[in-house]
């Protein structure tokens, strides 16, 4: 093996050896997902090379400068300020799901109009409209990284496979017998996983458009669906009130996550596959070992349903959004609330981590997105303009734009006011 060079990786923190093996060139990735500002940079190089053969002495203040970058990165204070950038009327009728693609120069939309539509984000500007479906396109994702294929999916029990940049239709996936209400891809952009109303998730191959397992074994509707980062498991969530772990070969299932006594509302694995959060209707969330299937602590604070949760790209912390009007911010390893949220007048139906995991996003029914700071636990930004519901918000991969989908039919996209000229109305 010959080292051809280093990359780094940002979110979450880590490098990207880029080596040739015989005629072949491969990349292996070394996360770092405990780099934090204290760390000891040489310690840390002789740790990788003592476990990573590529990185050889020889390698060592070239390795040394690329951590001492990324240790600079992490612990730079996040001064991102959004502006409205553009407001794009996607859809005639309203808007179900956004999604950008991992830079955030594309982004997806569905409707009830039973299209789905791919934006440039920089131009607003209609690239191509997926038009196939029969009934509602609820379910939207991006393979990301890769971003050259969409997965949709439809009140009409099927999903379909297409090309980011021609608007084709590579393949329908068929057997649901109800709704399909969540989709995602694997990381390897292999295979992708629906989840239906029918109480079944289905895994199908991505290349021949195959059905490769049928996931059955719970008693109600499946409505989160999510492969772990290694691909060998798929997590679901449901509102028969648990989780459950797949393995994605043989498609049976290796556990059943029973405690909360409400729906799930979602459920997420952290990025180094070893814990699984859940949000239920009970007002309660639970952090598991995704290994043994294990509660590890039930997280309580809030008075009403939580609506939705995520975590942070490194797993270290778990947000939690409620019918309550409040959104929580708690760390992993302790299990303590860090921040509490409290501003919005009605339920928070979206919130989400920026890359940098400093600051958080919330979507609401009062019409605004909101923006926290999570160490002084303040709103630093309330962005309004929607005249109905806000029900997502998302993040590009830099931190500098943020989207906003909303029933008013249109998404807004703020944009960090150093980042570029200001737009209006598409």
């Amino acid at each position: 093996m010959r080292l051809v060079r280093f990359l780094l990786r940002y979110y979450p923190p880590g490098i990207i050896l880029e080596y040739e093996q015989g005629s072949q060139t491969r990349t292996r990735t070394i996360d770092l997902l405990d780099l934090t500002e204290r760390s000891n940079i040489y310690e840390l190089v002789a740790q990788l090379q003592a476990n990573e053969p590529l990185i050889t002495p020889s390698k060592t203040d070239q390795v040394a400068k690329l951590l001492l970058k990324l240790q600079s990165k992490l612990s730079s204070p996040d001064k991102h300020h959004y502006n409205h950038y553009k407001t794009i009327r996607t859809h005639v009728l309203p808007v179900t799901n956004v999604s950008f693609n991992k830079s955030g120069s594309k982004f997806v939309s569905g409707s009830y109009d039973r299209t789905c539509k791919i934006w440039d984000t920089h131009k607003g500007q209609e690239l191509h409209v997926l038009d196939g479906h029969k009934n509602v396109v609820y379910a939207v994702a991006f393979n990301n990284p890769f971003a050259d294929k969409i997965v949709t999916g439809s009140f009409d029990r099927t999903a379909k496979l297409w090309s980011t940049e021609t608007g084709k239709c590579y393949h329908t996936f068929k057997g649901h017998t109800a709704e399909i209400v969540c989709v995602t891809f694997n990381s390897s952009s292999t295979l992708v996983a629906t989840g239906s109303m029918d109480t079944m998730g289905k895994i199908w191959d991505v290349e021949t458009g195959v059905e490769m397992a049928s996931l059955q074994g719970h008693n109600a509707e499946i409505i989160s669906i999510q492969f772990n980062s290694l691909g060998d498991k798929i997590v679901t969530g449901s509102f028969d009130n648990t989780v459950a772990i797949w393995d994605v070969e043989t498609g049976h299932k290796i556990s059943s996550l029973i405690g909360h006594r409400g729906e799930i509302s979602n459920a997420v694995i952290s990025y180094d596959d070893t814990l699984i959060g859940t949000g239920s209707m009970d007002k309660s969330c639970k952090v598991w070992d995704c290994r043994s299937g294990q509660c590890l602590e039930t997280l309580y604070g809030h008075t009403d349903e939580v609506l939705d949760i995520s975590f942070d790209h490194r797993g270290k912390q778990l947000l939690s959004v409620s019918a309550d009007a409040s959104a929580r911010v708690f760390d992993v390893g302790s299990y303590k609330c860090l921040a509490t949220f409290v501003g919005h007048e009605r339920e928070i139906s979206k919130g989400t981590f920026n890359p940098s995991g400093k600051r958080v996003a919330t979507a609401s029914s009062d019409k605004t997105v909101r923006i926290w700071d999570i160490n002084s636990g303040k709103c630093l930004q309330t962005l309004e303009g929607h005249s109905d519901e806000v029900f997502s918000c998302q993040f590009n991969y830099s931190g500098d734009m943020l989207i906003s989908g909303s029933k008013d039919n249109t998404c807004r996209l703020w944009k960090d006011a150093n980042s570029g000229k200001l737009a209006g109305a598409l």
